[in-house]
């Protein structure tokens, strides 16, 4: 898989519309979560995606700076396209990476669908708060802390 992170302004048109369309397809459509998915804090993030051998987008994940969303450095809109073939916990490592090298994050934030909890406490991750709704689905905040 190829391993691909861009600035906001660094994204071509057509990259950023397939990253949208992928991120409508699942959060919103597929989860019925009606929602403003496209927000200011693209603008901020490094955009970190995989793409499969033969193209196609198989994991997503944005990374934002802290104050952007969170008073600390911040993981969201983690996708993965291909479900059941490791690019989630791959997309989560990188993102992580990132956070922690190109932003120098001690702390990392991620609000979580709960049904995800296991998969991001096996990161690392710890719940922080109790659940709350997010677009009709219960979420809860988490963060990983560098040891």
């Amino acid at each position: 898989m190829d391993f691909v992170i861009k600035r906001f302004n660094e994204l071509e048109l057509e990259e950023y519309h397939e990253l949208l369309k992928l991120r409508c397809a699942v959060f919103v459509v597929e989860q019925q979560s009606p929602y403003q998915e496209v927000d200011d804090a693209d603008k901020e993030a490094l955009h970190l995606y995989y793409r499969n051998s033969d193209g196609k987008l198989a994991a997503y994940a944005r990374v934002l700076p802290a104050g952007v969303t969170h008073e600390t450095a911040s993981i969201g809109r983690v996708i993965a396209a291909e479900r059941g073939t490791g690019a989630g916990r791959r997309i989560m490592k990188e993102a992580i990476r990132i956070a922690q090298e190109e932003l120098d994050a001690d702390v990392i934030t991620i609000e979580a669908q709960v049904q995800a909890r296991g998969f991001y406490e096996k990161l690392g991750f710890a719940q922080t708060s109790d659940e709350f709704d997010d677009g009709g689905i219960p979420h809860i905040e988490m963060k990983l802390t560098r040891a």
